[in-house]
């Protein structure tokens, strides 16, 4: 018997660049102390969003209605952002009641904004968020058209929080279809995109669809050690929703596991606190999933009674599949204890609501929709690997451009440099056939010089010689002297 299990959907809201991680005592301190309508207009939005998550609904409201009522009061050129990021916000806040009518009012009035102006963060946010409101409402394949619109765009500029929160609400739709593998396959990219913003919401959200697909594989110890893993982070954050939901799958996986005291507990503490936050779904889910506990323990009082429960609040809130689980349980309980009219009755509500969510029609453009959504996923893989493999390409060929430009320049720096080593030696050897020219002249002009010496040499030598044969010519030598001065002195 199928368990309703409340998978957690991802809610995308154009926050812009708004922080949350202020408490509502330190908003409203600072919202006491806004000078300029924007700031206050800022905070009032961050109150409706945090009041939201502890689940103080009325605040939220309040606070948000505070913040539409001052954002009509700016210039036009604020008027309408501030305005389209109020009506979402407080849209989720209608979502979070399951009241998804006055919800989907306000997402489009945000949407018309965002058109208008062409905030494609804003549109896919959008987007997200109505196709959960046509998800409640059984309406698969309006849902995924709008998942699939809010995903295109979400790519396009490249927004890993919206990507994320697209790729786990396309999960939700494969649940529904039992294609677990598929579904895993979407909340753990999920789950990696979260981690990369550092979403710690966005990161419970995918550890407790996660272990809803091990729980539908009947894999129980892997669920409960995902939804214990989501809690923890749920509590941290002090989101009572969050919380409320993994005390619902918990008690599922101890209802499977026939431990139905301890899923009975769970239940009751989800149910809390459902009441205590106004989710009139919420409610209606956990009477569904106590109806069910009551016929597995035999108590079929008990389970008609919370299955009459079930039906009614999911009726008022439009949530067919809870509503249709619930006659189911109807059924079952009233067969049970030979009501076998009632029981009748309740099998064919149960049988036409679920036909009116898989008929064929519905099936048939649900697998249309989602044979184009994989094909043109493909055909974007195939492009986006071409794409890589060009520019991969172009890489190879700059690196090889840049390393044969590096070769170019080298050889070029090598030729420079033998062409200014060429002009140097061509210099020094002009330079070097000067100095030996001048050398030349000069050892011809000492040439000249000592052959010009040496033939004034030769004359100076002529003349002394002839000098001297002159002078011994005239001058009587001593001997000659000599000898006559000794005849002279013998013949006296």
């Amino acid at each position: 018997m199928k368990k309703l299990f409340f998978i957690f959907n991802f809610i995308l809201l154009f926050i812009s660049s708004f922080c949350f991680s202020q408490n509502t005592d330190s908003l409203l301190s600072l919202l006491k102390n806004d000078k300029s309508d924007t700031d206050k207009i800022k905070h009032l939005t961050q109150l409706c969003w945090q009041y939201r998550i502890i689940g103080n609904y009325d605040a939220a409201l309040l606070y948000g209605n505070k913040a539409i009522a001052l954002a009509n009061l700016l210039p036009s050129n604020s008027r309408d952002l501030a305005l389209a990021r109020t009506y979402n916000y407080v849209g989720n806040v209608f979502h979070a009641q399951s009241d998804y009518s006055k919800a989907l009012d306000y997402y489009l009035k945000s949407l018309k904004i965002f058109e208008v102006s062409g905030n494609k963060q804003g549109l896919g946010s959008c987007y997200t968020n109505i196709g959960l409101v046509y998800y409640y409402q059984s309406n698969l394949p309006k849902a995924l058209e709008y998942y699939l619109k809010g995903l295109k765009i979400d790519e396009e500029i490249g927004d890993k929080s919206g990507i994320a929160a697209c790729f786990g609400n396309i999960g939700l739709i494969y649940v529904d279809q039992s294609d677990f593998d598929k579904a895993l396959d979407y909340y753990l990219k999920a789950l990696k995109l979260n981690e990369e913003v550092g979403d710690k919401k966005g990161i419970g959200d995918c550890y407790l669809n996660i272990g809803i697909i091990y729980h539908n594989q009947e894999n129980i110890s892997a669920a409960l050690d995902y939804y214990l893993k989501s809690l923890k982070i749920y509590e941290g954050e002090g989101d009572k929703q969050g919380i409320a939901i993994c005390y619902a799958n918990i008690g599922n996986a101890y209802a499977d596991k026939k431990d139905y005291n301890k899923a009975l507990e769970y239940y009751l503490k989800e149910l809390e606190i459902k009441k205590t936050i106004g989710d009139k779904q919420g409610i209606g889910v956990c009477y569904v999933n106590i109806g069910e506990l009551y016929n597995n323990l035999s108590d079929y009082k008990l389970a008609i009674q919370y299955s009459n429960l079930a039906v009614q609040i999911n009726n008022e809130v439009g949530y067919i599949d809870g509503e249709r689980l619930a006659y189911e349980h109807l059924a079952i309980a009233y067969s049970k204890i030979g009501k076998y009219k009632e029981a009748y009755e309740n099998h064919i509500k149960f049988k036409t609501l679920t036909d009116s969510i898989f008929n064929l029609d519905n099936s048939k453009q649900l697998g249309d929709m989602k044979t184009k959504f994989e094909v043109e996923k493909r055909e974007a893989e195939l492009k986006v690997k071409s794409e890589a493999e060009q520019e991969k390409l172009k890489a190879v060929a700059y690196e090889e451009k840049k390393r044969q430009q590096v070769i170019i320049a080298a050889v070029m720096g090598v030729l420079v440099l033998v062409l200014v080593f060429s002009l140097f030696l061509f210099k020094r050897f002009k330079i070097t056939e000067r100095q030996k020219t001048i050398i030349e002249r000069q050892k011809q002009r000492v040439d000249e010089a000592y052959d010009l010496l040496h033939e004034k040499n030769k004359e100076v030598m002529d003349s002394i010689h002839y000098a001297k044969r002159i002078q011994t010519a005239l001058i009587t030598s001593e001997k000659y002297i000599g000898n006559s001065l000794n005849r002279l002195i013998k013949n006296n």
